[in-house]
């Protein structure tokens, strides 16, 4: 019996000291900050919990900038995340790195699962799809451009809370009136080149490039010199000497003015939501982008912002297999909408959009559902999205340029003249870069 219960312990103690089932790590590069970073880590725990076999760890590597200028080192030397979080801007660059990416619809293939394209947004997939239909990166948080506006204020100056500008003649009209009422920032703007050039060319159905904005290839050169344009940024210079429109600076340094309730209305990222409800100590709308009545066709469709994530290459058949079951997560309506509802940012499937429209979180929160509306609709050649190579620098040279503009230093036309001369340069680099 000694000896049984001897053999019994000693069995016992192998199993103890061999090693548990080694998980497979993947790793995710993002440029997730604040309560965003939050729901990154989130999604990486709730996919670990609900699996043994693989393991998410979401790593943040600064800015959008940083991180693909971080990926791309690692990249070189042979140790590159599995996933990373790239914007939207990016996207042209990542297509031209061949062999640095696996696209996402063969990850999921080879690892069994089904991958719809068409359970997305069209404005979404259609942008991260190439020309021969395979979808090249998975949309985790994609954002449009929305008017965000203070209901307080407005009922101070005698405005209707409920009923925003629809054009941009209404939002002259209205900051005039806000100014009357004593608000020192009427209106500002976040990503100025975004709201008020990208979106602004789709949202009326005008071209900001040639070559479908640069989905034909990459002989694309700037077009939105045009006099729909110059009369756009024009208006927006006029009211900013009338003291009706003030830039804040670059980036999302707009947002934090509307947040304190300085400036009364702003062109901002849909995924302002969050940080609108958690730190606004008033009530507030959400509203689509303004457009020009007399333009034909329009309004069209918002330009997609956000980020997507790429699969880098190189890494071994079973750490693929983690990736595809990580997105496979992703996917889920559910998990989607929840998303969608905490951060602002897009269901990016219909299946999730209908689920929070039946939970009645559009009713219970007006206007969380504009982001969506204004990207649902048919896209068009001219409203598809910008797909540019060396669009990070060209934004920089937007951002010079107009802020010559806001200052006075340059008219409307010179400014968007300016930005073409240089933005073209760029664009023949990196044509001439991505030869055949």
């Amino acid at each position: 019996m000694r000896t049984v219960r001897l053999a019994l312990a000693a069995a016992a103690f192998a199993a103890a000291t061999l090693p548990a089932h080694a998980q497979t790590e993947i790793q995710w590069w993002h440029s997730m900050t604040g309560g965003l970073n939050d729901w990154v880590v989130d999604l990486a725990n709730g996919f670990n919990a609900s699996q043994k076999d693989y393991k998410v760890v979401p790593t943040y590597k600064g800015s959008y900038d940083e991180s693909m200028t971080a990926a791309i080192a690692a990249f070189r030397a042979g140790n590159a995340p599995h996933v990373l979080q790239v914007f939207e801007v990016g996207t042209a660059t990542m297509m031209a790195s061949k062999g640095a990416i696996v696209p996402v619809g063969k990850v999921m293939a080879d690892a069994g699962y089904k991958f719809d394209p068409k359970a997305y947004i069209s404005a979404v997939v259609g942008y991260y799809t190439a020309p021969n239909g395979q979808m090249l990166s998975y949309p985790l948080n994609s954002s449009t451009t929305v008017l965000n506006y203070n209901k307080d204020l407005f009922k101070k100056a005698g405005l209707d809370p409920n009923k925003p500008p629809a054009t941009w003649p209404e939002l002259v009209s209205a900051a005039a009136k806000l100014k009357a009422s004593g608000v020192a920032c009427p209106f500002t703007t976040s990503w100025q080149g975004w709201t008020q050039l990208e979106s602004f060319s789709t949202w009326h159905n005008t071209l900001f490039a040639t070559q479908g904005n640069g989905f034909g290839g990459t002989s694309a050169r700037l077009i939105f010199n045009s006099p729909l344009h110059v009369r756009h940024i024009e208006n927006l210079a006029n009211m900013a000497k009338q003291g009706l429109f003030q830039y804040r600076g670059r980036g999302n340094l707009g947002d934090a003015p509307f947040y304190s309730g300085e400036c009364a209305m702003a062109t901002a990222s849909s995924s302002t939501y969050a940080s609108i409800k958690k730190n606004a100590k008033f009530e507030f709308g959400i509203a689509p982008l303004p457009y020009y009545p007399d333009v034909p066709g329009t309004p069209q469709n918002t330009v997609i912002g956000g980020a997507s994530l790429w699969v880098m290459s190189g890494k071994k058949a079973p750490d693929y297999k983690g990736v595809a079951a990580f997105f496979n997560y992703l996917t889920n309506a559910e998990i989607q909408a929840k998303s969608h509802q905490r951060t602002g940012y897009l269901p990016v499937t219909m299946a999730s959009f209908e689920l929070t429209e039946k939970s009645g979180f559009y009713k219970q929160n007006p206007g969380t559902d504009t982001a969506v509306n204004q990207m649902i609709r048919k896209t068009t050649d001219k409203s598809r999205g910008i797909r540019l190579g060396n669009f990070v620098q060209i934004r920089t040279i937007i951002d010079e340029e107009l802020e010559q503009v806001w200052a006075g230093k340059k008219n409307a036309k010179a400014g968007l003249e300016a930005i073409k001369k240089r933005a073209d340069v760029e664009l023949e680099k990196f044509e001439k870069a991505n030869k055949g």
